[in-house]
């Protein structure tokens, strides 16, 4: 009988292409990201597929809009870098959470 061999390992960009649930390694296409405000330079951190407009909690600019997916980034702000990457559940909502409590106060 012939010598059984290990397949080689997927090419990275068709590995990136696969559904999250079917790569070699399961990782989400989620991420976290640090958007700096091009009015007030503040960095806020955004989830990539934010579901709702994220305001620049600062000048009340518009960073991001949702996309049917990924967000948008708009005019008014700089993607610098991903962040956080493998983050926990509950860190990211406490994330969320002070985010969206800075948008609120700042607006009312």
């Amino acid at each position: 009988l012939p010598e059984e061999k290990d397949s080689p390992p997927p090419h990275p960009s068709e590995e990136r292409r696969r559904h999250k649930k079917k790569r070699l390694v399961q990782s989400p296409n989620s991420y976290f990201m640090d958007v700096k405000c091009i009015g007030c330079y503040r960095i806020t951190t955004i989830f990539s597929h934010a579901h709702t407009v994220v305001a620049c909690p600062g000048c009340t600019t518009i960073l991001c809009t949702p996309g049917g997916g990924k967000c948008k980034l708009t005019a008014g702000g700089t993607k610098l870098q991903y962040t956080f990457k493998h983050l926990n559940a509950n860190t990211a909502l406490n994330i969320y959470l002070k985010n969206s409590q800075e948008i609120r106060d700042h607006i009312t």
